[in-house]
């Protein structure tokens, strides 16, 4: 149990500080605030979960959201992590995209509660 790793990448926040949830339900948390310090992170690492914002910004040149690059990473390391997106429901449609070619976990809309976030790790623990 103790080897479950779970990377939470926070960059914007306003949300509940999920770490106690995440701890409670038996995984080692590693927390980031940059898309660039978690495909460092996940060089030397497999977590099981991967937590991660999305947002689109007009500046990206190559892709929608700041999502794409993680889950391409987590894909070149063929890593099998169960990936939580946390959204704000205008960019749903943006996110469209992306699940076409990035399998999903589950996709929690802003304002997060608590119940939902367990209820999507409660569900990961189901699969695995």
């Amino acid at each position: 149990m103790e080897d479950r790793e779970l990377l939470a990448l926070v960059e914007l926040g306003g949300y509940p500080n999920f770490v106690p949830l995440y701890q409670q339900s038996g995984y080692r948390v590693e927390m980031v605030n940059s898309v660039r310090k978690a495909q460092a992170w996940l060089k030397r690492h497999r977590p099981e979960v991967v937590v991660a914002e999305y947002y689109a910004d007009p500046q990206f040149r190559d892709r929608i959201s700041n999502l794409e690059s993680l889950l391409a990473t987590l894909q070149r390391y063929d890593l099998a992590a169960k990936v939580i997106v946390l959204i704000d429901k205008k960019y749903l449609d943006n996110l469209e995209k992306v699940k076409q070619r990035y399998p999903l976990h589950a996709v929690l809309t802003f304002p997060i509660e608590t119940t939902s976030m367990q209820a999507a790790l409660e569900g990961i623990q189901d699969v695995g």
